[in-house]
């Protein structure tokens, strides 16, 4: 395939074993990981578990990844479209409350196709790092149920220094409305969990509140209230050999950061949800390691 499925529109080869992309993926979907996973949004996980299935190769280029092992050095196993609507369905027979895609941008083509010909009986999510082409996501148009998204930055400059990404603000903030537009407001099953609807996460990095308080204000003012959620979290550790290049991110959050985006989130009355500071630990990072594949 020639690929134009992320905002980078670079028309790279994609073969069955190769690809030039951004992403460096081939066309075949790449797997890192499949396991309930009770740590996203308490209407996500809900008391059984989000079915997680972790793509591997990233569009982005995050300098603070804390997915590193998978979205940069290409960790994973190659399976096949049957394969990975086996998993899906082990998934949800362990109890899974929904199937929760990772970092699927680049394999939308995979997700689409695997839909189509294999529907499921759970929501299905889309958790992204919001780098998204809007051509793309209209073609998973009634497919995905919950859209994930990160909205990591609003300046160009932030974009392009920490994940290679000038134009990252724009492709989110568009790929957001789109995912909006599909979903419409967000939609709860008896048992409070998630069944449609759109949960924008932003994570609050070392010396960027002012960054975080942009997001917050882009969110209250692009919906109306109770449209979508929020989450703010404070789970940033660092990671890898940031102190020659990016000494700014070589720490972890301070409390006053914490307590001032929390703050400011309240005063804005946004619906959602905050973490907590324990969050900010490496064991929080699901081992990758081909448990379910």
């Amino acid at each position: 395939m020639i690929c134009r499925l992320c905002p980078r529109n670079c028309g790279a080869l994609r073969t069955t074993d190769h690809g030039e992309g951004r992403c460096r993926m081939p066309e075949v979907p790449v797997l890192a990981r499949a396991a309930l996973h009770m740590w996203e949004e308490p209407p996500i996980s809900g008391t059984r578990g989000s079915g997680t299935i972790f793509f591997s190769g990233c569009s982005l280029g995050c300098v603070f990844c804390q997915n590193e092992k998978i979205s940069r050095q290409d960790f994973g196993k190659a399976v096949s479209l049957d394969r990975l609507g086996e998993i899906c369905d082990d998934l949800i027979a362990q109890g899974a409350h929904n199937i929760n895609f990772v970092n699927p941008t680049h394999y939308a083509h995979v997700v689409r196709d695997l839909l189509k010909s294999h529907p499921l009986s759970v929501p299905v999510v889309w958790n992204t790092g919001g780098y998204d082409r809007v051509e793309t996501l209209k073609g998973m148009e009634g497919l995905v149920d919950i859209y994930l998204p990160d909205l990591k930055y609003l300046d160009p400059e932030t974009a392009r220094r920490y994940s290679g990404a000038e134009d990252y603000p724009q492709a989110a903030a568009a790929a957001i409305r789109e995912m909006v537009r599909q979903t419409g407001p967000c939609r709860f099953d008896a048992h409070g969990l998630l069944t449609h609807g759109v949960i924008i996460r932003h994570l609050i990095l070392p010396g960027q509140v002012a960054q975080a308080k942009a997001v917050m204000d882009w969110a209250a003012r692009e919906f109306e209230p109770g449209t979508v959620l929020f989450s703010l979290m404070s789970q940033y550790t660092p990671w890898g050999d940031l102190s020659g290049r990016f000494p700014e991110l070589d720490r972890r959050l301070r409390p006053g950061e914490m307590r001032a985006a929390n703050e400011y989130m309240g005063n804005l009355g946004l619906a959602g949800f905050t973490q907590e500071r324990t969050s900010a630990r490496e064991e929080y990072t699901p081992p990758f390691d081909l448990t379910g594949l």
